[in-house]
């Protein structure tokens, strides 16, 4: 959605979701609220949370170090 319209499916863009709230893309226009980078917000949420959302963050795993397997199964021999 821009300024001067949408350029998606013949030129109507779809409001945002429930999903998308608080997101920094989303932005109100005088016809409602629209995402700036996805025509139809519905479909990215489609299969989880959406890449280009700015208010969700990735949680990050902590692991330990990364073991050789062969060395791992020879000091469990021991």
């Amino acid at each position: 959605m821009t300024k001067k319209g949408c350029g998606f499916n013949g030129g109507t863009c779809h409001s945002i979701i429930n999903e998308c709230s608080g997101c920094d893309r989303a932005k109100p226009f005088q016809s409602g609220v629209f995402c700036l980078s996805v025509p139809d917000p519905k479909v990215k949420w489609r299969r989880g949370s959406c890449n280009l959302a700015t208010h969700i963050k990735a949680a990050v795993r902590e692991e330990g170090p990364k073991l050789n397997p062969l060395k791992a199964s020879k000091r469990a021999a021991r």
